[in-house]
């Protein structure tokens, strides 16, 4: 039996083809994924607005969750269309105004080799009530730890798939920041400059200029990356897209990360602890506290996801469509 302690609001989810108690799971534990994360997954935010619950960018999801599937070799038995409706359906048996939805796509059981050529790949889509990633930390600006490992190599595989098994490195280092009392965790790229957060983009603010990094830097194409550059450019605001020195970043005027678990959440300290053999050295991000112009951004975002502007009405999908 699974309580649903840290999963609010979390009562059923959708797999093999049914509606199931969130208690009662039902995956073998030989099951191919749990040995070699053989998984790919998507992290969906829906909102509550004066219309009902919706669903914010849910195509674009859908699109990487499926290039996500065929980067590992995936034949995936489900449509975008019948995903999607899995998606909304699940929304509705736990009667959602606000949720995270997580779909799933795994490599089940059938065999324990590093291929899986025995193994079905199977879909589960759950969903529940949570509030932002960073929590109270993205309200006061957060303070992160550089790491020194670096981001696994853009050369090494393709960055615009989220891959479960990547993701033990955002774990690692998410923890040890954690345990030296950072509330994130950044990584430096192997050419030195700077990549990402565990599951976080980047963005710097100087001079009135945004900045972010693109995916030869080592960092995966965040949806709410290219909604931040797109909502900032329709503001009046300047954007570039190039690399990020560590100067470029402790110099920033403000920072912040995006994410759609974390949303938007500025950044006000950094330590580089990027070099084992030096004593990690701290800076303060501009006055250190959140940042003026990290604030219009936030509230932008927060008032489009929430179906304020009519102008941004295509990236909404409402639950209980008219």
């Amino acid at each position: 039996m699974f309580e649903n302690t840290h999963f609010p609001k979390a009562e059923k989810f959708w797999y093999l083809g049914e509606i199931m108690e969130w208690k009662e799971p039902t995956i073998h534990v030989m099951s191919h994924a749990l040995h070699y994360g053989t998984s790919v997954f998507e992290g969906i935010r829906a909102y509550n607005t004066k219309k009902g619950p919706v669903i914010f960018r849910l195509q674009e999801h859908m699109d990487r969750f499926m290039h996500s599937a065929s980067v590992l070799h995936m034949d995936v038995p489900y449509s975008k269309e019948e995903i999607t409706d899995i998606i909304l359906l699940v929304m509705k048996e736990n009667k959602l105004e606000k949720a995270y939805i997580r779909p799933l796509l795994f490599y089940s059981y059938g065999n324990l080799g590093l291929v899986p050529k025995h193994s079905k790949v199977e879909l589960i889509v759950a969903a529940w009530e949570w509030g932002a990633y960073l929590g109270e930390a993205a309200k006061r600006g957060t303070r992160v730890n550089i790491v020194p490992w670096r981001r696994i190599h853009h050369s090494q595989f393709d960055q615009k798939a989220k891959l479960g098994g990547l993701y033990v490195l955002s774990t690692l280092t998410g923890v040890l920041a954690r345990n030296k009392g950072y509330d994130e965790a950044v990584y430096l790229n192997l050419e030195g400059n700077i990549a990402e957060g565990p599951g976080e983009n980047i963005f710097i603010i100087k001079d009135g200029v945004l900045k972010t990094n693109d995916m030869s830097e080592s960092i995966l194409e965040g949806i709410t990356r290219t909604t931040v550059l797109k909502l900032a450019s329709d503001i009046g605001l300047e954007c570039r897209v190039s690399p990020i020195t560590k100067q470029d970043f402790f110099q920033a005027d403000e920072a912040f990360f995006t994410g759609t678990a974390a949303e938007i959440a500025s950044i006000v300290h950094v330590t580089d602890d990027s070099d084992p053999a030096d004593e990690g050295k701290e800076y303060t991000i501009g006055t250190g506290k959140v940042g003026n112009i990290t604030k219009k951004i936030q509230n932008f975002y927060l008032e489009v996801v929430r179906g304020q502007h009519d102008a941004y009405a295509d990236w909404l999908t409402h639950v209980y469509k008219k």
